[in-house]
């Protein structure tokens, strides 16, 4: 009998630790940094804590530098949830077997970039992107990220479409500024005189009185197209315990708070999967980002 009570006891204990080092687990997330870093820092805070006080365990978030370097913290488990565009989270989801688009915004459903000019340039807005090429033609443009969906992508595509040519050949200079808020200072600098830009920075960047209208306009809008996500890794629910990918997706459904719902700027989240983002890919592949 004392045998088998020690026996019970030492058992009782392993399961014990093994239940308190799951509770110790710190759950990791990141996000691409497609605005000022200061903006994304105040958001995501606030997302962690909103997560945390939902899931019952610790909840991180880390800045990354660049598109790649969330792409590969999430391949090497350093962050287990990412808050990722069309393209990025299809990269990412292709290194790491299991993971899934969990939710999107509302307006990552049919989302849409918009080809920006500096005032100066007198180009007007126009329903065809094809009836820009002349006005266009020996411009300086800038993208935003080499991997982001909206500043790169999808413009560099439309592009492609509507003019027969690589954007190389149609302008005199192309760049990439690293984020849309920095695609934006530029062209309404004058820096670069056309620049394409997620649509939800420039309406947030207009609503908060912080652009230029006699510098800056809007001159065309991408046709829509699916775009940010949260993609989680398919291994959660081993290392958090059973249910847990399901308590993360249903907490991200659940985001109600107007304060962080505007700060990203999304009126909510909805279902997503990774199905909804075979358009990106396919449009990736065609331009050989991704093989």
């Amino acid at each position: 009998m004392a045998i088998r009570s020690l026996r019970t006891l030492i058992a009782s204990s392993l399961l014990a630790l093994s239940a308190t080092a799951v509770q110790a687990e710190t759950f990791v997330f990141t996000a691409i940094p497609d605005e000022d870093e200061t903006k994304l820092v105040e958001r995501f805070q606030g997302v962690a804590d909103y997560l945390e006080d939902k899931l019952g365990v610790d909840v991180r978030y880390i800045p990354v530098k660049s598109y790649a370097a969330a792409i590969t913290a999430f391949r090497n488990n350093q962050v287990q949830l990412a808050w990722f565009g069309g393209l990025s989270g299809v990269q990412a989801r292709a290194l790491v077997p299991g993971s899934e688009a969990l939710a999107q915004g509302v307006e990552d459903q049919a989302f849409v970039s918009y080809f920006i000019a500096n005032t100066s340039t007198g180009i007007q807005p126009a329903d065809n992107l094809a009836d820009l090429k002349d006005d266009f033609k020996g411009k300086t443009f800038t993208f935003g990220a080499k991997g982001s969906t909206s500043g790169r992508l999808m413009p560099d595509f439309y592009l492609r479409e509507a003019f027969d040519a690589a954007p190389e050949d149609v302008f005199s200079r192309v760049g990439f500024s690293d984020n849309h808020t920095r695609t934006l200072r530029l062209v309404e600098a004058g820096t670069y005189q056309v620049g394409a830009l997620n649509f939800q920075v420039w309406n947030k960047e207009l609503e908060d009185g912080n652009i230029d209208t006699d510098k800056v306009r809007v001159v065309w809008q991408t046709p829509s197209y699916p775009d940010y996500q949260w993609t989680i890794r398919g291994d959660v629910n081993e290392r958090f315990g059973d249910g847990f990918k399901d308590k993360v997706r249903q907490a991200l459904l659940d985001l109600n708070d107007p304060k962080l719902l505007e700060s990203f700027p999304r009126s909510g989240f909805v279902p997503a999967s990774n199905d909804d983002y075979v358009p990106i890919e396919k449009t990736a592949k065609a331009l050989g980002i991704i093989d």
